[in-house]
C-alpha cells in the first residue's frame, strides 16, 4: 500500500526521532570506549531484533521481501551499522552538540541527492535554508577540529552515509511496513555483525572484541538499543509521509535537544564560534518548519474551499 504524501504528520514523527535520537547519543558518549564499538553495534541492533519480531509476528504484518526492496533493505542496514559506529566513535572525541551540529551538513546532501535522484522538488526558499544551515555546520566544525584534529569530521562522514540511508529509506518506506523493514533489518545487522565480531580476536582488532558488560553498562546497551529502535521507527514512519527534502532541515531541532542533554549530563556547552553556527542551524531548521506548515494550512483551506462534485 503506497500512502500518500502528508508533510504534518511526517514532521510530528521526525520530532519524535529529534527527541530521542541524542538521548541514545549521549547515552553511547557514557559508554565511551569502556565496551568495544562493534558490541555496542551488535547489541544495538540484537536488541531492535528482539523488540520487533514479536511485534511483527503478532500482528500478521508481512515481513517477505524480495527483488530490489530486499537489495535496498541490505545497503539500508549496510549504511546503518557503518554510520552508528562512525557517530559513537566521534561522540568519544567531541561533546554531544558539537558531533550532533557538525552532522548536520546532512541536509545540505540530502537536498542534491532528493532533487537529482528522486526528482523531488526544491524551491528557493528551502534550498536558501539549507546553504544557511551549512555555513553555520562548518561554523561548528571549525573550532573541534582545531582542537580534536581528524576525529571532529567523523560527523561530516556520517551525514554523508545517513543521507543515503534516508534516501535508500525513501525508496522502500512507502511500499515496506516500518516495523517489518526494522525487524528484517535487525536480522541483516547481526548476520553481517557476526563474522566481524568472530574475526576480531584473530585479527588483533580491539574495536571488534567481545567483554563481559557489568551490570551498569548492560542497563546502557540496552538503553541504546530501546532508544535507537524507536527512534529509527519513527524515522522510516516519517519518510512515508513526506519527501526528504521537506524532513531534512527540520532534523536540525537535534541540535537544541542534544545542547541541554549534553549541558546536563556532561556540563559540555558549545565554544562562542560554534554557539553561533547553532544558532544559525537551528534557525534554518525553524524556518523550514514554520513554512511547511503554513502551506499545508493553505493547501486545507483551498481544499475546503472547492465546491463539492
Amino acid at each position: 500500500m503506497i500512502h500518500a504524501d502528508k508533510p504534518l504528520i511526517g514532521i510530528m514523527l521526525m520530532l519524535g526521532f529529534c527527541i530521542l535520537a541524542p538521548i541514545g547519543d549521549a547515552i553511547a558518549k557514557l559508554l565511551g570506549t569502556s565496551v568495544p564499538i562493534a558490541q555496542v553495534v551488535l547489541i544495538r541492533f540484537a536488541v531492535q531484533l528482539v523488540l520487533l519480531v514479536p511485534l511483527v509476528w503478532g500482528t500478521r504484518r508481512a515481513w517477505r521481501m524480495s527483488g530490489t526492496t530486499l537489495w535496498l533493505t541490505f545497503l539500508r542496514t549496510l549504511l546503518h551499522i557503518i554510520g552508528i559506529a562512525a557517530m559513537f566513535t566521534a561522540l568519544t572525541y567531541l561533546p554531544l552538540a558539537d558531533a550532533v551540529a557538525i552532522v548536520f551538513v546532512m541536509p545540505f546532501f540530502m537536498l542534491v541527492l532528493g532533487k537529482y535522484v528522486l526528482n523531488e522538488e526544491v524551491g528557493s526558499k528551502r534550498l536558501l535554508a539549507c546553504i544557511v544551515g551549512f555555513i553555520g555546520t562548518v561554523l561548528v566544525i571549525q573550532p573541534s577540529f582545531v582542537q580534536v584534529g581528524w576525529p571532529a569530521l567523523l560527523p561530516v562522514f556520517v551525514a554523508a552515509n545517513f543521507s543515503v540511508f534516508m534516501l535508500v529509506t525513501r525508496k522502500i518506506a512507502k511500499h515496506t511496513d516500518p516495523i517489518s523493514l526494522q525487524a528484517v533489518s535487525g536480522f541483516m545487522a547481526i548476520l553481517l555483525m557476526v563474522p566481524l565480531i568472530w574475526l576480531g580476536p584473530k585479527l588483533n582488532i580491539a574495536a571488534f572484541e567481545i567483554i563481559s558488560p557489568s551490570k551498569v553498562q548492560w542497563a546502557l546497551l540496552l538503553g541504546i538499543g530501546v532508544l535507537g529502535s524507536v527512534a529509527h521507527l519513527l524515522m522510516t514512519w516519517s519518510l512515508r509521509y513526506a519527501p526528504s527534502a521537506t524532513l531534512a532541515p527540520m532534523q536540525y531541532l537535534e541540535i537544541p535537544f542534544a545542547t541541554v542533554i549534553g549541558l546536563l549530563v556532561f556540563g559540555d556547552f558549545p565554544n562562542p564560534l560554534a554557539t553561533v553556527g547553532i544558532a544559525i542551524t537551528m534557525a534554518a531548521g525553524l524556518f523550514i518548519i514554520l513554512r511547511e506548515g503554513a502551506i499545508q494550512r493553505r493547501l486545507n483551506v483551498q481544499a475546503l474551499a472547492q465546491p463539492a462534485e
